[in-house]
């Protein structure tokens, strides 16, 4: 039985919102730390990866579909996303075959919470869409073919943070380290024994002009403009979201 669980998910390659959360006190002095997928798709891909591995066996590795697409676009099948190829082209093969190999989830017993699932979007798909306000047979589906077992789902993608009951069973998005949608500041969740969403402040200003200084992406200043400041709210978001989860 795991004690505390620090949950990163959504880091999209962002250095120093990845750094801020790894000095939290809570997460350097939990028993495992938690990457639920897109962890390198951004600006910084081939720094991010390499402090993560630096965590050795504290880290448990997740992926998500935009380290799949990485993947993918090294090996000749581009993604629809600027970003995402521009940081292919930067990763050492050490680095691609790592994200090549990650387990689209992860089960884990947690103190207070039971089995818990880690996956990126859903237990059956890395990209598929479930929100704060889905309808529960849309959980449903999702869902289906999940051990009874399982007490506790917790997924990413979404880049919003929540908690909320599935028909007895608990549902854990942390938000995003890297991305947020609905606020600046690194978003993440600390389980054991129960749940914690947490947000973890930076300077902002700061932030970006690195990433636009260290990063070699074209774009890098705008990209990091608008999504490290989190120019997008979680109504933007849920407005783009909502009819792809099938409503």
């Amino acid at each position: 039985m795991i004690e505390r669980v620090a949950v990163l998910s959504d880091i999209h390659g962002v250095l120093p919102a990845l750094e801020a959360v790894l000095a939290e006190p809570d997460v350097a002095a939990a028993d495992l730390i938690v990457l639920t997928g897109d962890i390198a798709a951004g600006p910084q891909p081939v720094e991010v990866l390499d402090l993560l591995a630096s965590l050795g066996d504290r880290a448990c590795w997740v992926g998500g579909n935009a380290d799949r697409e990485l993947v993918e676009a090294r090996a000749g099948r581009p993604a629809g996303i600027e970003v995402s190829n521009w940081a292919a082209t930067q990763l050492r093969d050490d680095q691609v075959a790592r994200l090549a190999a990650l387990p689209p989830t992860v089960t884990l017993p947690v103190a207070g919470l039971g089995d818990v699932l880690f996956c990126h979007a859903t237990p059956r798909d890395d990209e598929e869409m479930v929100l704060v306000d889905s309808r529960l047979e849309r959980w449903a589906e999702v869902f289906a073919g999940l051990p009874a077992g399982v007490d506790t789902v917790v997924c990413g993608h979404t880049h919003m943070p929540f908690t909320r009951l599935v028909d007895r069973r608990l549902v854990v998005n942390p938000g995003s380290v890297g991305m947020p949608y609905g606020g600046a500041g690194a978003w993440w969740a600390l389980l054991g024994p129960g749940v914690q969403l947490r947000r973890t402040g930076f300077d902002v200003d700061a932030a970006c002009a690195r990433v636009a200084a260290e990063s070699g992406f074209p774009d890098a200043a705008a990209w990091a403009d608008e999504y490290v400041r989190s120019r997008h709210s979680d109504a933007d978001a849920l407005a783009v979201f909502g009819p792809r989860d099938g409503r």
